[in-house]
C-alpha cells in the first residue's frame, strides 16, 4: 500500500509511513475520511493524479470520467474542467524499443519495390535515433464534391461526333440527291442519342485525427496521409519513457488547426482525382474539431546513398511508415 500523505510504498501492514511519519489505517490503507468507492473531484488544472485515499498513482486510460484505484479500490470522479486539462496530452506506448527491431523495418521499406531493390546495402547509416514527438491531433470532417466525366460515355460521345462528321461530310459532297436527305435523317436521329449524360456527381465523406508535427525544426517531415493507431494511448507521463528524449512542441494549437484544413483539402484533391476521371468540379469543405497534443514515439533512420540524404520515419509504436524523404 501507499502513505496517504506523500505516496511512499509501504509494507500492507505497515500503521505509520516510515518517510512522513503519518498514520496509516491497518484496514485498507486509506484515511479514515476516506473510503473506498468515493468519488473525488479531480482539481482544474491537474497533470497528474494520485489517489486521494492511498495516495496510489492513478494513470487514467484515455476517455474514463471515473478511476478506480487498483490498490484500495477508491474512485476519483473526474469533472469536465479537470478532465479537460489532463486528456489534452496524451502519448503512445513504444513498443518498438530496441535498435534492431527498428533496423529490420527501415531494411523492409528501404528495398521495397524494383526501384529501391538493394537500396539500403548501397545506403551508409549515418545515425538512427528515437525520440517523442509532439505531434497536434486535429479532428477534421471533411465533404468533397466531385463532378467528374465517365471516361466510356465520353469515348463514345467523341466517337459519335466523329461519326457525324463523315456523314455531314458525304451528305454535303452529294449536294442535293436522295443521299443528303437521308444522311439528314441519320444525323438527326444519332444527335437525338438516347445515351446518358457523361457527368457524374460524387460525394467522398472522411474523417481525420490529422497529426501535425508541433515542432518547427521537424516540419520537413510533416506526414501527408498518415494516421496513427490511437487505441492504446493514455495520459502524458514522461516517467513511462525513460531514456528517450521527449522533445517540446513549438508550434501552437490554432496554427496546427490551419495546417490540418490545408493538408486534408489537398488529400481529399488527391483521392478524387485517383478515383475519378476528368474531373470538371471540385470542392470541399471541412469541420475542424479541438487538438489535441501527442506525444508519440518516433525513429528517425539517417542514410547517405550516392551523395545524397535519405531519412525514413518509422512509428516506434504500430511500426508504420510516417514519411520518407529522399526515396
Amino acid at each position: 500500500m501507499f502513505c496517504p500523505k506523500c505516496g511512499t510504498l509501504l509494507p500492507d501492514d505497515a500503521g505509520f509511513c516510515i518517510k512522513c511519519g503519518g498514520k496509516v489505517s491497518l484496514a485498507s490503507g486509506q484515511q479514515d475520511s476516506g473510503q473506498p468507492g468515493e468519488q473525488v473531484l479531480a482539481p482544474s488544472g491537474a497533470t497528474q493524479l494520485k489517489c486521494p485515499s492511498c495516495g496510489a498513482p492513478i494513470t487514467p486510460k484515455f476517455g474514463e470520467m471515473i478511476i478506480t484505484c487498483e490498490y484500495c479500490g477508491s474512485s476519483v470522479t473526474l469533472g469536465n474542467e479537470g478532465w479537460k486539462s489532463i486528456n489534452n496530452h496524451t502519448m503512445l506506448p513504444v513498443k518498438i524499443s530496441q535498435r534492431d527491431e527498428a533496423m529490420k523495418l527501415v531494411h523492409d521499406m528501404m528495398d521495397r519495390g524494383l526501384l529501391h531493390r538493394h537500396l539500403q546495402e548501397s545506403s551508409v547509416l549515418v545515425e538512427i535515433n528515437l525520440a517523442m514527438i509532439p505531434y497536434w491531433l486535429v479532428p477534421v470532417s471533411a465533404r468533397t464534391s466531385v463532378v467528374s466525366t465517365d471516361v466510356a460515355v465520353e469515348a463514345g460521345t467523341i466517337a459519335t461526333t466523329a461519326a457525324l462528321a463523315v456523314l455531314m461530310g458525304a451528305a454535303m459532297s452529294k449536294g442535293r440527291g436522295g443521299g443528303g436527305i437521308a444522311g439528314g435523317v441519320v444525323l438527326g436521329s444519332m444527335m437525338r442519342g438516347d445515351g446518358e449524360s457523361p457527368k457524374k456527381a460524387h460525394e467522398m465523406d472522411s474523417n481525420y485525427n490529422f497529426p501535425i508535427v508541433a515542432l518547427k525544426a521537424l516540419t520537413e517531415y510533416q506526414p501527408k496521409d498518415y494516421q496513427f493507431a490511437l487505441g492504446e494511448r493514455g495520459l502524458f507521463d514522461a516517467a513511462r519513457v525513460k531514456g528517450v528524449k521527449v522533445l517540446n512542441g513549438d508550434i501552437g494549437e490554432e496554427m496546427a488547426k490551419y495546417q490540418a484544413k490545408t493538408l486534408v483539402d489537398q488529400l481529399q484533391a488527391e483521392k478524387a482525382h485517383a478515383a475519378h476521371h476528368l474531373i470538371q468540379q471540385l470542392s470541399t469543405e471541412s469541420d475542424v474539431g479541438e487538438a489535441e497534443l501527442l506525444h508519440a514515439p518516433v525513429w528517425f533512420a539517417n542514410y547517405e546513398h550516392k551523395g545524397s540524404r535519405v531519412v525514413l520515419v518509422i512509428d516506434g509504436n504500430s511500426g508504420g511508415v510516417i514519411n520518407s524523404v529522399g526515396l
